[in-house]
C-alpha cells in the first residue's frame, strides 16, 4: 500500500519544441528591455575567438537579467572621434543565461565601431545599447529539423541558437556548416566540436576556402556548394535553414539551395547591409526631387506629437522618420531600413504604409507600433512622441 505521503505529482514538462519556439518562453528569462529603450551596459570580459575577432561581455548597469531570444541582435551606440557611431551587431550568447550578453565582433579594415571595441573598450567600459530585436529565430521559424548555414562572423546568431538548445538539452537535429577563409580563421572552433560531441544530433561541418597554416586539415576544402550539401546533407530539403553572413555568401546560399529544390519559404537569413539600403533610398528620394510631374502629385499630411503637441507636415514620398528629423524632431534610430527596430514608435491615431525588414513583430503592430524609418503616411498621424 502506498501512503498519501509518498505519492509524487509530476506535472508534465513543456513539450521540446514549444520551450524552444515560444517567444514567452525568453520573456520569462528578465525583465523585457524593448528595442526602443537605451540602456548603459558594462563590459565584463573581453576575449580573443581569432585573430581578427573578439567577444564583448556585458552585464546591465543594474545586475538584472536580460530576456531575448536566441538569433537576436542589439544596437549599440559610442562617441568615436568626437562623432556618434551605431551599429547593429547579434548577440552571440544564449538567453539560457540571462546575467551576461555577448557580442562577437571582427575587426573590419576602416570600420569606425569595430575598430574602437577592439582597440579601446576594455573591462569596466561603458556601452548604449537599445533592446535585442529581429525575427532571425527559432521563434519565428519552428522546425523539427534545421540546417545552419554561416560564413565569417555570420557564425554568431547561430551560435546563440545552438547554444541555447544545448543548455535546454532538447538534443535538436541541427546540421551547423560554416564557411571560413581558412581553419584558423574559424570562430568558436573548438566550442562548436565540444557541443558536437555532446549531443548526437548536432553535426558540425567546416568549409575553408585553403589550409593556411594547417597543412594536415580533414575538413572541407573550397566553398559551399550543392554538391557539399547533397554529399554531406543529404536530407537538406527536409530543413528549415538559417543563413546569415555577408551578402554574396548568402545570395550563393539561396542559389545553391534552390537549384537543389529546396522550398523558398523554408529559407530565413540575417543581413545588416546598411549602406546598400542607404544608397537605395538616397537614389529613390533623388529621383522624386527630379520630377516635378511627381512633386505636384504627393499628398501632404500633418504629424502631431502627442506629448508636446508640436506638428510638422510630410508628404507621402517621405519616410516618417526622415520628415521628423528634417523638422528638427529627435527620434532614436539607427539602421533606416525596418531591421533594427530602434524607431519603434507607438501610432496614436491615423494609418500609414509601413514596408519593414523583421524588425517588427505581428503582436506589437496589433498594439499600435510602428517602425518610423520605413513607414509613410497615408493620412494625419497622432504619435506617441
Amino acid at each position: 500500500m502506498t501512503s498519501a505521503a509518498s505519492l509524487c505529482i509530476v506535472e508534465p514538462v513543456q513539450a521540446e519544441a514549444d520551450r524552444f519556439t515560444s517567444a514567452g518562453t525568453w520573456e520569462r528569462a528578465g525583465a523585457a528591455w524593448t528595442s526602443e529603450q537605451k540602456k548603459r551596459l558594462i563590459c565584463c570580459r573581453v576575449f580573443a575567438e581569432t585573430h581578427d575577432v573578439r567577444t564583448f561581455v556585458f552585464s546591465t548597469e543594474e545586475g538584472l537579467p536580460i530576456s531575448f531570444e536566441p538569433g537576436q541582435f542589439i544596437t549599440v551606440s559610442a562617441e568615436i572621434k568626437g562623432q556618434p557611431v551605431t551599429r547593429c551587431y547579434t548577440i552571440s550568447s544564449p538567453p539560457t543565461r540571462p546575467y551576461t550578453l555577448s557580442i562577437t565582433v571582427k575587426r573590419v579594415p576602416g570600420g569606425a565601431m569595430s575598430n574602437w571595441l577592439h582597440d579601446s573598450l576594455k573591462p569596466g567600459g561603458v556601452l548604449q545599447a537599445h533592446g535585442p530585436s529581429g525575427v532571425f529565430t527559432p521563434t519565428s521559424h519552428p522546425a523539427a529539423k534545421s540546417l545552419y548555414l554561416s560564413a565569417g562572423s555570420g557564425v554568431t546568431p547561430l551560435m546563440s541558437m545552438t547554444r541555447a538548445s544545448i543548455d535546454l538539452g532538447l538534443d535538436r537535429d541541427i546540421v551547423f556548416v560554416h564557411s571560413s577563409r581558412t581553419p584558423e580563421d574559424i570562430i568558436f572552433r573548438d566550442e562548436l566540436r565540444r557541443l558536437a560531441a555532446e549531443s548526437s544530433r548536432l553535426e558540425v561541418i567546416h568549409v575553408c576556402e585553403a589550409v593556411g597554416n594547417e597543412p594536415d586539415w580533414k575538413g572541407p576544402v573550397g566553398r559551399l556548394s550543392l554538391e557539399l550539401l547533397l554529399q554531406r546533407v543529404p536530407d537538406f530539403k527536409e530543413r528549415e535553414v538559417f543563413t546569415c553572413g555577408p551578402a554574396g555568401y548568402m545570395n550563393a546560399a539561396k542559389d545553391i539551395l534552390r537549384r537543389g529544390g529546396h522550398d523558398p519559404s523554408r529559407y530565413h537569413q540575417e543581413s545588416f547591409d546598411i549602406g546598400a539600403a542607404e544608397v537605395e533610398r538616397d537614389a529613390r528620394q533623388a529621383a522624386a526631387t527630379s520630377n516635378p510631374v511627381a512633386a505636384e502629385r504627393r499628398q501632404t499630411y500633418t504629424v502631431r506629437l502627442a506629448r508636446s503637441s508640436s506638428t510638422f507636415t510630410i508628404d507621402d514620398s517621405q519616410t516618417v522618420l526622415a520628415a521628423a528629423k528634417q523638422a528638427g524632431v529627435a527620434v532614436a534610430s539607427s539602421c533606416s531600413q525596418g531591421i533594427c527596430g530602434t524607431c519603434k514608435t507607438r501610432l496614436i491615431e491615423g494609418t500609414v504604409d509601413m514596408r519593414h525588414n523583421g524588425g517588427i513583430r505581428q503582436r506589437e503592430i496589433d498594439k499600435g507600433m510602428r517602425l518610423l524609418c520605413c513607414s509613410r503616411a497615408t493620412s494625419d498621424l497622432v504619435l506617441d512622441l
